[in-house]
């Protein structure tokens, strides 16, 4: 089906034109599937521990300590980074900088894909993103590159990623590390 307007230039709708939602309080999306947020997360380590130059996108409600919960969220990124044997690449700056912006030291929300293409990302996360630049970079990722996508939101979650956790606070973040650990173990044996 053609779309009239803006997304009718995306070789790949988005998500809300393909009839998928955000998940529910206390759910989880994969793709177009409402699953239990610990399916989610297994999903989510087992793609960030599989596929090339995992990569932690976080955003300003994690890198500025502006109060305790992002302290915390900001320490749990490090770890959950040395787990998945990922690379953090900050998005704390939303203003635009194209073409100046330098892919190897951040990422653009205006221009996400750039920063994908260059490191070769196949798999990131996004945390502590504000929802409105989330959901435009996602929509960007989602139609411009192969990077499989997993939002992990402290509201709503995002129709656009492949994996959307909803409400993820600092507790969330440690269960989604412990099982992430269970995975790399279970990764191991194979």
């Amino acid at each position: 089906m053609a779309h009239i307007g803006q997304s009718g230039y995306s070789p790949y709708p988005v998500a809300v034109y393909e009839g998928i939602l955000t998940p529910p309080p206390g759910k989880a999306l994969i793709f177009n599937e409402i699953v239990d947020e610990d399916i989610a997360m297994r999903e989510a380590a087992k793609a960030m521990l599989t596929r090339q130059n995992p990569t932690i996108f976080p955003g300003p409600q994690v890198l500025y300590a502006w109060n305790e919960e992002a302290k915390e969220k900001a320490k749990l990124v490090r770890k959950m980074a040395e787990v998945l044997g990922a690379k953090i690449i900050p998005m704390y700056d939303y203003r635009p900088k194209y073409p100046k912006i330098n892919p190897s030291v951040e990422i653009n929300p205006n221009h996400p894909n750039l920063t994908i293409w260059h490191n070769k990302i196949k798999a990131c996360i996004f945390v502590g993103v504000h929802c409105h630049y989330a959901n435009v970079a996602l929509k960007i990722i989602r139609a411009e590159t192969d990077c499989f996508t997993i939002a992990m939101c402290s509201m709503a979650g995002h129709e656009d990623a492949m994996i959307t956790l909803r409400d993820q606070h600092a507790e969330d973040m440690e269960r989604f590390i412990k099982i992430a650990e269970e995975v790399k173990r279970e990764l191991k044996q194979y």
